[in-house]
């Protein structure tokens, strides 16, 4: 028999949780038989469906993971970081007037993607030449290097080396990150 399961409602959202969990804003231990999820694919509205394919194929050299025909003018459109197979953008048209309004503001003008390179400079300056526009001059932080830039439809990202991760290549974060100079 399953374990009972317990509401609880928080800002309108009714949470679940199992009934043997300790009380609400404790710690809580997983039980062995959870396994731990992850994110494989995030939505994200955009304009066109082929605008959305040329600009992060071709101006941040991602991968077309998968174009397919889902009928009535709908497609299922899979793009991702060249080499990355543990995340992933499904591109989606709008199919009303409420997302086609929140298309390009889907974290309400904030940043809310965040692409990561071991080599700010570089990247930075390919993305340029290839028509990508940033909002601000690159800078240094306390993590790292960033400049913040809008895709196709106008969502907002931030270009980072962040010197606190390793590197794709497995060496020393010190060691290897290049402070825009």
């Amino acid at each position: 028999m399953p374990n009972p399961v317990v509401a609880r409602a928080i800002n309108g959202l009714t949470l679940f949780r199992p009934a043997k969990l300790p009380p609400w804003g404790s710690e809580v231990k997983r039980p062995r038989y959870w396994s731990m999820a992850r994110i494989g694919l995030l939505s994200l509205l955009v304009n066109d469906y082929d605008e959305g394919i040329a600009f992060f194929t071709r101006c941040l050299g991602f991968d077309l993971i998968e174009d397919s025909d889902l009928g009535n003018g709908k497609r299922w459109v899979v793009v991702g970081p060249a080499g990355e197979e543990s995340m992933a953008i499904l591109l989606a048209q709008p199919s009303d007037d409420l997302q086609s309004s929140h298309v390009g503001m889907q974290a309400g003008g904030r940043v809310a993607f965040f692409l990561y390179t071991d080599d700010f400079a570089a990247e930075h300056e390919r993305m340029v030449e290839s028509g990508v526009r940033f909002l601000e001059a690159p800078r240094v932080e306390s993590y790292g290097t960033v400049a913040v830039f809008e895709d196709c439809s106008g969502n907002r990202w931030d270009l980072v080396e962040d010197k606190r991760r390793p590197p794709a290549d497995g060496g020393s974060p010190q060691l290897h990150a290049k402070p825009w100079i």
